[in-house]
């Protein structure tokens, strides 16, 4: 069985406000609506919360202010053959989030807001978003991979 230990954090600014970050749902197909808070994997041999600093430094070019709050522990065993252990953080940050570039655009979505709306469905193609003129429309709607911060 694979183990991998992973620690993510609640980051709040002054404002109380707590970023987050917009995962690519092919590589993260497990976070529902896409919006998650910072986090990742640890690498063995390395102090946990060098680890925490280390994700929110990569994913946010933030650095943490003050000691994080450790508030949950959780036991993930979703995938069979592997067991997963997240430590979640919370921990006050200040500054400007700057995300790492977005090399490439998410996919278009099955089902956008856009398409909920009932006025371009093509039910017969599998396809979003027929015309030209639509996908074009539609990808106003779209929310691109990045950071945002929840009141």
């Amino acid at each position: 069985m694979e183990l991998q230990v992973g620690v993510k954090v609640a980051l709040k600014n002054k404002d109380g406000k707590i970023l987050l970050a917009r995962r690519s749902p092919e590589k993260y197909p497990e976070v529902v609506g896409g919006w998650d808070i910072i986090g990742g994997r640890i690498n063995p041999g390395t102090p946990l919360l060098d680890n925490l600093k280390r994700e929110v430094f990569e994913e946010t070019s933030l650095e943490l202010q003050g000691e994080p709050r450790l508030v949950a522990a959780q036991d993930i065993l979703r995938v069979p053959g592997r067991h997963v252990v997240r430590l979640t953080y919370t921990a006050d940050t200040s500054g400007e989030p700057k995300p790492e570039p977005i090399s490439k655009p998410l996919p278009r979505p099955r089902s956008c807001e856009f398409c909920r709306s009932g006025k371009t469905r093509r039910r017969d193609s599998g396809n979003c978003h027929g015309s030209e003129e639509q996908r074009r429309r539609a990808a106003k709607h779209a929310e691109p991979e990045g950071i945002r911060l929840l009141a």
